[in-house]
């Protein structure tokens, strides 16, 4: 694989292991509401557009979450990812027992035309430390935007950021 490849497949995987290590937190009632909207990310039809800057260097990626499959695209190819999306929700279940979050409801703003809700959350998991926005649709609760600082404490992978914007309807699987 050439390292583009890498990287769009990293930065797919980035999306997935956030939107996991992002409810497996313990749901303390001021983050409910952004546990929620993470979970009906994997159990809606989404399509996610995401840009991951590591040392400096951006990266796109793309994960459509339909139909029970995980699709990402990868140097303009979609694949199949093996991730199960109803495992990983009893993973998060389970998971929510562990870790420490904060949130605090911040501002409202649009998004798109959209009612949201920004949220911020603060959050350390074993795997990383993380502070993100988390822009919330009034009436449905879905996510419609992201931006995550997130410090991988040690790994490869040091300090990164993610924006990422979700976008819902008319999900068809591209393959």
């Amino acid at each position: 694989m050439n390292r583009q490849t890498i990287l769009s497949l990293l930065t797919c995987l980035i999306v997935l292991v956030t939107l996991e290590c992002s409810s497996k937190l313990e749901a303390q009632d001021s983050c409910q509401p952004v546990f929620d909207a993470l979970t009906k990310v994997v159990t809606t039809p989404s399509h996610s557009y995401s840009t991951h800057t590591s040392n400096g260097k951006p990266t796109s990626g793309e994960v459509i979450y339909t139909q029970g499959q995980v699709l990402v695209r990868v140097n303009g190819k979609w694949m199949k990812s093996p991730e199960d999306p109803k495992k990983v929700l009893e993973q998060e279940a389970e998971d929510r027992k562990h870790g420490t979050a904060t949130c605090q409801i911040g501002r409202e703003e649009s998004v798109n035309g959209q009612r949201a809700t920004v949220y911020s959350l603060h959050s350390k998991t074993e795997v990383a430390t993380e502070a993100a926005q988390v822009w919330i649709a009034k009436g449905t609760g879905l996510p419609l935007r992201e931006e995550i600082d997130m410090d991988v404490g040690g790994g490869g992978m040091g300090n990164s950021h993610v924006s990422i914007r979700y976008e819902y309807g008319n999900i068809q699987p591209p393959m």
